[in-house]
């Protein structure tokens, strides 16, 4: 064959596709997975990682100050003083979400309470028919502060700051000259702190049940990716990570359960688990979810693609102001009642601190449900690490105000990592 015929041959024959080298491609095996893990670091996309390891230095910290931080009575006293602020977590999370901010959680919780114990103990209504109408009245006050803030143009701080204000008055008038109306003993608020599932089939079957459902997400997820033909996880990477759930999930549930003096399995636990997975069902599998993080984006911008965003708005602030009340009623069942002072102190700060420390960024569209679950477990765990040492309160709040500032300085010098590599 000479030149002429091989220079007439070249352009049929079939040539590789070109690789557009602006295209992130990660490589298989061990090493594609750190190099994409290195790539996310460098790009600021640090995920729930600082938060993970310092609940690790946290747990290691305290376990080798005091034995019993790892034990079954401490892990069960974080998850129940974990569960009503972290329920109220998960409301300011969805705000957050919107760039915006809701001040009035405590009062809202405080007026929940108040709500549930004038009905239930003052004048004898249904514990259930109470506790329903005390978390529809913390909705009906969400759905207050967010026509405010929506239709009439009000800024969310000055809202919600007016409702902190209000909504305590009222509260301290519900509770009348007395006060505090305690809770019966077997009502049902009482039980919500208070009862644990002693059957150890509880917590190893709740264990069992979260390693499925996660795995079965992962793989779900994959599938759809796959059929949409984008690029998914492979089933090695979802074995490795169903293990390491099923491990923590198995090891909680054993010291809950086997050690001597363990109680079980604490129903409040429970229910703030099940608020966390419906809420993080809610913003990541439906459209509403992607609307909440288009407006937290861009309102304009998700304004003119047709999202109705003033509805948006008003249903997020709905949503916490539910969750605020029914928080509240946790903190009456903790402290043994409703009180004119539930829901005042610090409760305001450790709640939007845990959603910040969690990962939710202050800045609006970025964040996840899941950080009110890490974000409490740090403040918890580190308050329960002090009482354990004999510290004072004081030093629990500056260590918090601490760990606050860290968290938003993460987010801070995350976003302009980001942004200077282009993934903003």
């Amino acid at each position: 064959m000479n030149e002429q015929q091989t220079a007439e041959a070249t352009p049929e024959t079939p040539q590789p596709a070109a690789v557009d080298p602006r295209l992130l491609v990660r490589q298989k095996g061990l090493a594609g997975y750190f190099g994409e893990f290195v790539r996310r670091i460098r790009g600021g996309e640090l995920g729930s990682l600082p938060v993970i390891v310092g609940l690790v230095i946290i747990a290691v910290v305290f376990q080798l100050k005091n034995s019993s931080f790892l034990s079954a009575g401490s892990l069960a006293n974080i998850g129940v003083y974990t569960s009503g602020l972290g329920i109220m977590a998960v409301g300011i999370v969805f705000v957050l979400l919107l760039g915006e901010i809701d001040l009035s959680v405590g009062s809202v919780a405080g007026v929940g309470a108040a709500v549930w114990a004038v009905l239930s103990v003052t004048h004898g209504v249904n514990d259930w028919l109470a506790v329903l109408i005390a978390i529809a009245a913390g909705a009906v006050i969400g759905v207050l502060h967010g026509f405010f803030f929506a239709k009439i143009g009000v800024p969310a701080f000055v809202v919600t700051l007016a409702g902190f204000l209000g909504w305590s008055g009222l509260q301290i008038w519900m509770m009348g000259k007395e006060g505090s109306i305690n809770t019966p003993s077997g009502s049902l608020v009482e039980n919500l702190t208070g009862y644990y599932f002693e059957d150890k089939a509880a917590a190893y079957g709740l264990a069992l049940i979260a390693v499925l459902a996660y795995a079965g997400s992962l793989l779900l997820d994959s599938r759809r990716r796959r059929a949409a033909t984008l690029p998914s996880r492979p089933l090695s990477e979802i074995l490795l990570r169903t293990g390491v759930v099923a491990v923590i999930a198995f090891a909680v549930a054993y010291v809950l359960n086997e050690p001597a003096g363990a109680r079980g399995l604490p129903l409040a636990l429970v229910l703030f688990l099940g608020v966390l997975v419906v809420a993080d069902f809610v913003v990541r599998r439906t459209g509403y979810g992607r609307q909440i993080f288009a407006v937290g984006g861009n309102a304009e911008a998700a304004r003119r693609a047709g999202i109705n965003v003033n509805r948006v708005r008003i249903t997020v602030f709905a949503i916490s102001g539910m969750l605020a009340a029914f928080g509240g009623l946790f903190i009456a069942s903790l402290s043994g009642g409703a009180t004119k002072n539930l829901g005042s102190g610090n409760t305001l700060m450790n709640v939007i601190a845990a959603a910040v420390i969690g990962g939710t960024s202050l800045f609006g569209g970025r964040g996840k449900i899941w950080s009110a679950l890490l974000g409490m477990l740090v403040i918890q765990s580190i308050q329960q690490g002090l009482n354990l040492l004999g510290m004072a309160s004081e030093i629990q709040y500056m260590i918090t105000g601490a760990v606050l500032l860290a968290a938003v300085v993460i987010d801070s010098v995350s976003r302009r990592t980001q942004k200077t590599a282009g993934r903003t």
